[in-house]
């Protein structure tokens, strides 16, 4: 009996059945238990292969699988070691179970569950630990990826793509259960998501404890999205792990770890200044996948569509003064100016005709070549660099972007927006944590708008410099700092600091001392002090899970070195992770998890027959052409399970002219930024007119006499914001600011405004 009705291409049934997951989140540390269901019900042993999505900076630290009455535990080994085992295993008639970390991006883990004996079940036991990311609201955000989109490989790039096969995700034949537990010092104040949920459960009166699940019936098609936020989130908090009782004192699971949570607010007289110089670079996705939605997005609207309003209001909202320029990218890149120019209202207006003609028409998602270009160019003195870039992530050489941002990092910082279900959490991730800057994600039904302007107004902070780390600790006692130097702080992100405690010290004995942190901004010196004096009892929950991040981060800087150096005298740099990754359990690129069932000793009879469990796709997310689904479907049973931009490119032209929706009409705030000018003022005209709703006669007529039109014009658009558009603030917020700062003490415009659009905004609103 198939699944779904989904059948393989012999009319074999998919094996795998249903995914557990059960979430531990304590504070801003996660930790997950994944469980999926195998089951043939062939008449003959087969090998299944499913491709895994995991968070970015996840570390996985076990792999277990329970076949019949048989329980197998995988042990870490190197990743040649481990797949000619896996190899002998399979030709000997063994159970093999393999998950390895993909050589191009460390967010794909493929997973082969080896040779299945007919009418047998599979149970495969997956743990991962990973930081929870602050965003703009300060709620901490958990990602589970459900989607894994084809990865494009760059022309000339080495190595085979990961085979990943994509259905529509109507079509997935296994199911998800997911639960919840959340804990912290603070109480929990509510916990969203992009899902349905069942209503929070709180465990205590204090509301520190608290679980949630998934509402029944959901299927793992989308993304499962926690966005958690708990009171007094800017308390600084220093933690201490105890070692792991059978590692040896002296190594990096012997001895205590550290880890410091940093989340600083900035003093409100620094924030409310805007920076006016810097140089704005804008590197913009037009690769075929920007033309598809983003589930849940409103009718009619693809990510190109939104990507060009979003830029629309950061063109808007730049300060005069500083420079900009705007790539974008597809199999080849275009930049709307040869190199960035001094903002003003010609280069805005010149530089938003080239925006508005912005089709996601460029091919495959060659991301390396602009970003070399980019940094190739001079820096302009007395202006800050700052990037942003725009992807939906699906590239292959994720590592080679990474490191080409770090090898930069000194001359720029680097914001980044991940698009849709499929981003790569590696690259966004990667990019804002090598280039000092911040990463957004863009799922569901989120609006891009107030996430990029967050990050802009992080851009034009005033930037934190001279950052430097000073532990005060007892006598014997040293410290080993495993993350890198800490060279970025901004007002609404957290960074985390991991630390090995050597010396005089037993692994479960509490540890005394005091960390500060010293940073200047604005010529003024800031101390962030933490002090710790216990030992923390996350381990006895957790399982090390301060320990693993911390092995994982140092594991991710070795690894980035060696690359750096390959082909040179790295001084063992691949031993050195090898050796850390078996040490701690945690995965990394040189390694694998290897399970082999050795216990009974039979061989399976029959010929092996491989299956490819898909993923699901959000090409075929809801919106999209019946007609456009079977041809992609057919593309698939015809050709491979490697799907290639180009071919959904195609049948988008084929059926554009008598398919696709109307594009919907502007949105009113749209319409209204539109008409500001660079200088932030508006011009009292019949558009300003329509854009408020009203007649020309009717915004003109009740103008002071005295004052000048434009005053008035700016005076009206500020007004309508003010009163129509509070929910959007985060959107306009900036540009506003250079509206008011444009306009002079013209205290009478506020009240002959207010009468004219209904509204009674006060002046210190405006800020005026």
């Amino acid at each position: 009996m198939s699944c779904c009705g989904l059948l393989t291409a012999e009319k074999e049934p998919v094996p795998l059945k249903s995914i557990e997951v059960e979430l531990e989140v304590r504070d801003h540390v996660a930790t997950l238990v994944s469980t999926l269901l195998y089951e043939n019900k062939e008449d003959k042993p087969i090998e299944a292969v499913f491709v895994f999505p995991l968070p970015g900076d996840a570390a996985v630290c076990h792999f277990s699988a329970v076949i019949g009455q048989t329980q197998i535990v995988a042990e870490v080994k190197e990743k040649q070691q481990a797949r000619e085992e896996y190899d002998d295993a399979l030709s000997s008639g063994q159970q093999a179970f393999l998950l390895e970390e993909s050589d191009q991006s460390p967010d794909i883990f493929s997973l082969s569950v080896g040779s299945l004996p007919p009418g047998e079940s599979a149970s495969i036991r997956l743990e991962y630990v990973t930081e929870l990311a602050v965003q703009a609201d300060d709620g901490l955000r958990f990602c589970l990826p459900a989607v894994l989109n084809p990865r494009y490989q760059p022309q000339g790039s080495e190595g085979a793509s990961v085979q990943v096969t994509s259905v529509p995700a109507s079509l997935v034949p296994y199911s998800l259960s997911f639960s919840a537990r959340v804990s912290c010092p603070r109480p929990i104040s509510k916990v969203e998501s992009s899902s349905s949920l069942d209503p929070l459960q709180y465990l205590n009166a204090e509301k520190t404890q608290a679980t949630v699940k998934l509402a029944a019936g959901h299927k793992f098609d989308r993304d499962v999205e926690l966005l958690i936020y708990y009171t007094d989130a800017h308390q600084p908090t220093a933690v201490v792990e105890a070692g792991q009782a059978s590692a040896k004192p002296g190594t990096l699971m012997g001895d205590q770890m550290l880890m410091l949570s940093l989340y600083p607010e900035f003093p409100p007289a620094v924030m409310s200044s805007v920076t006016s110089c810097g140089e704005i670079i804008f590197l913009l996705d037009r690769s075929g996948s920007m033309d598809f939605h983003t589930s849940g997005s409103k009718q009619g609207e693809s990510r190109i569509s939104s990507a060009r309003d979003t830029l629309l209001l950061l063109l808007k909202s730049l300060p005069m003064g500083c420079y900009f320029n705007i790539y974008s990218f597809g199999s080849t890149y275009e930049h709307v100016f040869p190199k960035s120019v001094e903002y003003s209202e010609k280069m805005m207006e010149e530089a938003l005709k080239k925006v508005e003609e912005m089709t996601a028409n460029l091919g495959g998602t060659e991301i390396l070549e602009p970003l070399e270009h980019i940094y190739s160019q001079p820096c302009i003195p007395n202006q800050p660099r700052q990037l942003f870039v725009f992807t939906d992530g699906e590239v292959e050489n994720t590592k080679e972007v990474i490191n080409l941002v770090k090898k930069n990092s000194g001359s720029h910082r680097c914001f980044s927006f991940g698009i849709g279900e499929g981003a790569s959490t590696a690259l966004i991730n990667g990019l804002a944590k090598e280039g000092g800057g911040h990463a957004q994600f863009i799922t569901g039904a989120d609006r891009m708008q107030p996430k990029v302007m967050q990050s802009l107004r992080f851009a034009l902070q005033p930037a934190v410099q001279d950052v430097s780390v000073t532990w005060d600790l007892p006598k014997g006692v040293s410290v080993t700092v495993l993350s890198p130097p800490l060279t970025a702080l901004f007002q609404g992100q957290r960074s985390l600091i991991y630390a090995q405690i050597s010396g005089q010290v037993g692994s479960s004995e509490a540890v005394e001392g005091c960390v500060t942190v010293k940073y200047s901004l604005n010529i003024s010196f800031i101390f962030i002090v933490s002090t710790f004096n216990k030992t923390c009892n996350l381990s006895c929950v957790l399982l090390l899970t301060v320990h693993r991040l911390g092995a994982q981060t140092l594991i991710r800087s070795l690894e980035m070195e060696e690359r750096e150096h390959r082909g040179q005298q790295d001084g063992g740099l691949k031993e050195k992770v090898v050796e850390l990754s078996v040490q701690s359990g945690v995965s990394s690129s040189f390694t694998a998890f290897i399970a082999v069932n050795k216990s009974d000793g039979k061989e399976i009879q029959g010929p092996l027959v491989r299956i490819n469990i898909p993923a699901s796709s959000e090409y075929f997310s809801k919106g999209y052409l019946k007609t456009l689904q079977i041809n992609i479907k057919k593309t698939i049973r015809n050709h491979s399970s490697k799907m290639m931009y180009s071919d959904c490119f195609i049948f988008a032209i084929l059926f554009s002219e008598t398919c696709l929706p109307e594009q919907p009409l502007r949105d009113p705030l749209l319409q209204l930024v539109s008409l500001q000018k660079a200088s932030g003022c508006w011009l009292l005209d019949a558009a300003l007119a329509a854009a408020l709703g009203k007649t020309s006669e009717e915004v003109e007529k009740p103008k002071p006499a005295s004052v000048n039109q434009e005053v008035w014009a700016t005076i009206l658009a500020l007004i309508w914001l003010h009163g129509f558009k509070t929910d959007a603030k985060e959107e306009w917020e900036l540009l506003a600011m250079k509206a008011v700062s444009w306009i002079h003490a013209q205290h009478e415009c506020v009240e002959a405004g207010n009468e004219v659009l209904g509204c009674s905004v006060e002046k210190d609103s405006l800020g005026l």
